[in-house]
């Protein structure tokens, strides 16, 4: 009877031994399941972090690029600016006449009996005067002032002299190497009176300006079109043309 107690209580006693050695596991079990749990919180913490710095990063980068170009424009802006001052000076320079110069002070403060008089006026330039200083100016370089005396005919009343402003126009825009410029106002010469003098000379300013452009099928274009309507121009002109379909490589 005592060995069936003894026996008894010894499975009991290993029952409750167990018990609690499960109830230990299972309280391990989820303790380490909490800091899984805290450890994937921290870490998606971490990876959010991160993110964040970069794209704030990425902003500030971007601001940056932004503030460049916001600078880049504004002197862009700033120097056309000071270019249309510039021609518009020089535009009023070539149309007014020049601003009268003080007359000198005598000692006792009164003004000289030959200066008293008023200067006389400087006489109007004819549009023949103005396209001569213009060509005048493009034989010198002067690209600016050839541009801003063709500008002043073309502004003018209508005439035949336009055309040549035009042309005049074209050739300053050349000199400033404002290809594609040029090559406009070259076309717009030939069209104001495609069979007019300029005609050829303009056709051939085309392509120049098209091959100075690297644009060569265009410049063979118009040359094609130069020798079409023209099969018999000038030596200078055919000259000139044989030389442009060398450098286009025309077929």
């Amino acid at each position: 009877m005592r060995s069936v107690m003894s026996c008894f209580l010894s499975v009991s006693g290993r029952l409750s031994l167990w018990g609690r050695a499960g109830m230990l596991a299972g309280g391990i079990s989820l303790a380490s399941l909490g800091c899984a749990q805290a450890a994937d919180s921290n870490s998606l913490t971490l990876q959010l972090l991160d993110r964040v710095n970069t794209l704030e990063e990425q902003t500030r980068e971007m601001r940056g690029q932004i503030d460049q170009l916001t600078n880049q424009v504004q002197q862009q802006n700033a120097a056309m600016s000071k270019q249309i001052d510039d021609m518009n000076f020089a535009m009023q320079q070539h149309g007014h006449a020049a601003p009268a110069v003080p007359a000198p002070v005598t000692a006792a403060g009164g003004v000289t009996p030959a200066a008293a008089a008023p200067a006389p006026a400087t006489a109007k330039r004819s549009l023949d005067d103005v396209l001569k200083a213009g060509n005048d100016a493009l034989l010198q370089h002067d690209y600016v002032t050839a541009q801003a005396d063709a500008q002043q005919v073309l502004s003018g009343p209508k005439s035949a002299r336009q055309i040549d402003a035009q042309y005049l126009m074209a050739q300053s825009l050349a000199g400033q190497k404002q290809y594609r410029q040029s090559a406009l106002a070259y076309y717009d010469t030939y069209n104001r009176a495609p069979h007019g003098q300029r005609a050829p000379s303009a056709l051939l300013g085309v392509a120049a300006t098209l091959v100075a452009l690297n644009d060569k099928a265009s410049a063979c274009q118009a040359l094609d079109k130069l020798s079409s309507e023209f099969p018999a121009p000038a030596p200078r002109i055919k000259s000139a043309e044989q030389v442009y379909r060398k450098r286009a490589k025309c077929n």
